[in-house]
């Protein structure tokens, strides 16, 4: 009989061809655009932290991770955890197109009686494995997801994205901490390295580098990227995924751009939150197409 299972989607491993790195740019050119779209049905938004991790967002749904597109609940797929949960609105659109739920739903954002709030909700948005919004907590529960695995057997990888500002965080070191303890291997942290938080810049909030000495000391493997050259990216993304030789939790470091690709936003703190006229929004929208190199 033939299976009517959808296949598992395999983590990719070697050197990224030509076609795909296209395919992944397209897709962070997506993630944009759509983020864009979103905040304009809903009013206001979260624009620029959507922008500084479009194309970790791409790298990880459509090349790193391993999943069972279609399938949100597959036991077996690679789980993600996001501390900056107000960039939930450039993970949606990918969820969508991944086919965890109706792409329909993304009309109705934010919106009375739609699932789709600001903040990700794990309890009604299929494909979201961790409730987030409260700054801090999504190593804790990519850990959680590791051990758990590890005690059933299981051999997914569970990959936390958080911000530069979610470092000044408690929580954040005694997850670390935790997982260098346990050799969570399978634990892997991308740093969102932007530079701002809602109060400013990061370092004169609290400064948190040297944020590959700190990691390293508390007992990480730790790498450095730019986190929007999407060959580097994803090619460190495969090669930490597919390290089965590792013994210890890996620490990425993305350095970003807080709002890359709009101009104004890229030099404007202030957009943190906001919500864009419709002039500036299609100057924004030309922008985006512009610099996507595609």
């Amino acid at each position: 009989m033939t299976s009517t299972q959808p296949a598992a989607r395999i983590p990719k491993t070697g050197a990224l061809s030509p076609d795909h790195l296209k395919y992944l740019k397209e897709r962070a050119l997506f993630c944009r655009l759509e983020t864009v779209r979103l905040i304009q049905i809903a009013k206001v938004g979260h624009y620029t932290s959507v922008f500084s991790c479009a194309e970790i967002f791409a790298a990880l749904y459509y090349d790193t991770m391993r999943l069972k597109p279609g399938v949100p609940d597959w036991e077996d797929r690679d789980r993600f955890t996001m501390g900056k949960g107000h960039a939930a609105v450039g993970l949606y659109p990918i969820l969508a197109d991944l086919g965890f739920f109706d792409p329909a739903l993304l009309d109705g954002y934010t919106k009375l009686g739609n699932p789709l709030g600001d903040h990700p909700d794990m309890r009604k948005v299929p494909g979201v494995d961790f409730s987030s919004g409260s700054i801090g907590h999504a190593i804790s529960g990519a850990l959680g997801m590791v051990l758990a695995g590890r005690a059933q057997g299981r051999d997914f990888h569970a990959f936390a994205l958080v911000g530069d500002g979610e470092m000044q965080e408690g929580q954040v070191w005694e997850a670390a901490l935790s997982a260098a303890h346990h050799e969570a291997a399978n634990l892997t942290v991308i740093v969102d390295r932007n530079g701002y938080q809602l109060d400013g810049n990061v370092d004169d909030v609290i400064g948190v580098e040297d944020l590959t000495a700190k990691w390293q000391a508390f007992g990480w493997d730790v790498h450095r990227v730019d986190g929007h050259d999407m060959t580097a990216l994803a090619t460190l993304l495969r090669q930490v995924r597919a390290d089965t030789n590792r013994t210890r939790p890996c620490c990425i470091i993305a350095d970003t751009v807080k709002g890359k690709g709009v101009s104004y936003m890229e030099t404007e703190p202030g957009w943190h939150l906001g919500y864009l006229a419709p002039e500036d929004e299609a100057r924004a929208i030309a922008e985006i197409k512009q610099g996507a190199g595609l």
